[in-house]
């Protein structure tokens, strides 16, 4: 039987809207906090064992209809040896930003090889999901791009945007090079069974609509283009990027993510003949469960109107969120009257 989740993302009839959360892999569960005491992110993201066991938790715990892959979006670069860390509190942190050309070269391009783990934890669980699947994961190129160039996480993006606007040739080296190692990335998820992709562009919403379509769009449609060649739905999710809905899902997504600035219904009308998923106010879990669950039909309501819905939230599950709220929200979604 084919799984409410893949149903959606291909615009076919679905027996129920179904639903997962962003980051519902660790976070917020105890569980989660119990067996990543005292491990990095990064190392944890190299434990095959601790991959699976903290990937299939919310599936366990929730019921939700999909599982993401427990990763980072700056595990490839660490792969190939770009010398970073992810500091608690702060985000990835990258010792020697990338500033000129001979910068962009040294890094190496990703290959299967580079990540023997990722491969390991993916079939060890598709084996442990059965039916439910799972959705493989990779930062887009402007995001790891902006790391990569700041040196660490930026609300402005200045020197990413410096590097973009006044050294195009380094920023198209830099673009291209990243593109190919998250295709890549992807390549070895799906390879060894995840069922689909999620493409995340968390600072894209730092461009105009045209900077995006000449500066970035391209390179995006490069990854998601290299996945879709694999037979699986794309996802392409972005936060604050309202005004770039239609470009995101042109770039070559299946389902365009939604956050939650935008209501669905508008979003709907944006991003043409797809899929969307969101997108509910990640502080609505904080609300009375009535409350909640009045805003979750709503979008529930709305998403009648695309070619397909999944819900979730319209960002990131955070990190003090009762687990038992999202139970909720969980059986409620699924068992809301289509």
């Amino acid at each position: 039987m084919t799984s409410a989740f893949l149903l959606a993302a291909r615009g076919e009839p679905v027996p129920h809207t179904p639903v997962w959360f962003m980051r519902q892999a660790g976070r917020s569960l105890p569980e989660y906090l119990e067996v990543r005491k005292g491990v990095g992110m990064l190392e944890s993201c190299m434990d095959p064992d601790l991959v699976t066991e903290i990937t299939l938790q919310p599936v366990r715990r929730y019921g939700v209809d999909a599982a993401i892959f427990f990763s980072d979006i700056v595990l490839p670069l660490k792969a190939v040896g770009v010398d970073l860390d992810i500091k608690p509190g702060i985000g990835p942190v990258v010792a020697k930003p990338v500033e000129t050309l001979a910068d962009v070269e040294a890094i190496p391009d990703l290959t299967a090889e580079h990540v023997p783990y990722i491969d390991r934890a993916v079939r060890n669980l598709v084996s442990e999901l059965g039916e439910t699947p799972l959705i493989g994961f990779a930062g887009a190129p402007f995001t790891v791009a902006s790391y990569l160039v700041e040196g660490g996480p930026s609300k402005e993006h200045a020197r990413t945007k410096a590097m973009m606007f006044g050294a195009p040739d380094v920023w198209d080296a830099l673009m291209r090079k990243i593109a190919g190692i998250a295709a890549t990335y992807l390549e070895v998820q799906v390879g060894a069974g995840a069922s689909a992709v999620q493409l995340f562009d968390s600072w894209a919403g730092a461009l105009t609509p045209a900077d995006y379509e000449a500066f970035v769009m391209p390179h995006s449609a490069r990854v998601l283009e290299r996945a879709g060649a694999l037979g699986v739905p794309r996802i392409h999710f972005g936060v604050g990027t309202s005004n770039l809905l239609g470009l995101m899902g042109a770039a070559g997504a299946d389902v365009v993510g939604v956050d939650w600035r935008t209501p669905l219904g508008d979003a709907i009308d944006r991003v043409g003949d797809r899929c969307v998923q969101g997108n509910l106010d990640p502080t609505l879990v904080f609300a009375p469960t009535e409350v909640m669950t009045a805003r979750a039909a709503e979008i529930v309501e709305a998403g009648r109107r695309a070619k397909g819905h999944i819900f979730n939230l319209g960002h990131g599950v955070i990190p003090s969120t009762d687990p038992d709220q999202l139970k909720r929200l969980t059986e409620f979604v699924q068992t809301y009257p289509r």
